[in-house]
């Protein structure tokens, strides 16, 4: 079975960032929905910008969209049967460790919303078969030679689980599914660090299609049993 993740991230992840959280997350989904949550997305965006008289080719960022429309897209995505969001948060004020390199770091927080979010999503659901995981995620300006690092990582850190990993980093402003991580991303981002605008966003959110994940402590929030 695949399962399609898109990715971005929210915060500082450097070391020297005084910046409390960090953040990465978006969503996954199978195959039967993939392109149904693109395009209600897409459809969303497209109608904003026309009638803003905005180009078509700019992106819409996460932090620069009123309430109002992150209403609207919430509202299309959660009520797809297969759109699940996923963020991991990272309290880097109360972890024992710094972080000393940020592509390390961040793998590791790849590795985090596999076990922490998706997977026991994925148990819930009934799904227990061989998963082929495919990525793709904010290009992060990466060097080329850091591209391949994540999967690398991620087949050795699974290598006695029934997993396969692809990995294609993107610029978000040409692949909707990478903003649409970054909206989901940042808005719990924004939750987190006190925005009390946000909180309107927050409540009108089905829980059952959110997992929400704190680190360290483990704290949970959304989806946690299974509903029939």
């Amino acid at each position: 079975m695949k399962i399609f993740i898109y990715l971005d991230e929210s915060g500082s992840i450097h070391k020297n960032s005084s910046m409390k959280y960090f953040a990465v997350g978006g969503y996954f989904t199978l195959e039967s929905d993939r392109l149904k949550i693109i395009s209600r997305y897409k459809e969303i965006n497209l109608k904003y910008k026309k009638s803003h008289n905005m180009k078509l080719g700019k992106e819409i960022k996460g932090r620069d969209m009123s309430n109002t429309l992150k209403k609207k897209f919430f509202h299309e995505l959660q009520s797809i049967k297969d759109f699940y969001g996923v963020v991991k948060i990272f309290d880097k004020s109360v972890m024992r460790k710094s972080i000393l390199t940020s592509n390390i770091f961040y793998n590791y927080a790849v590795r985090l919303i596999i076990d922490d979010c998706i997977v026991p999503i994925l148990s819930l659901k009934g799904i227990n078969e061989s998963v082929d995981f495919v990525f793709s995620l904010d290009n992060r300006n990466l060097a080329l030679k850091d591209m391949s690092k994540l999967e690398n990582y991620l087949y050795r850190k699974y290598r006695n689980r029934n997993f396969t990993f692809t990995v294609t980093y993107y610029d978000s402003k040409t692949n909707y599914g990478v903003q649409i991580a970054d909206l989901i991303v940042n808005t719990f981002y924004n939750y987190f660090n006190g925005k009390k605008e946000i909180e309107v966003i927050i409540n009108m959110l089905l829980l059952k299609k959110f997992r929400i994940s704190v680190f360290p402590g483990g704290k949970i929030i959304g989806r946690r049993y299974k509903i029939d």
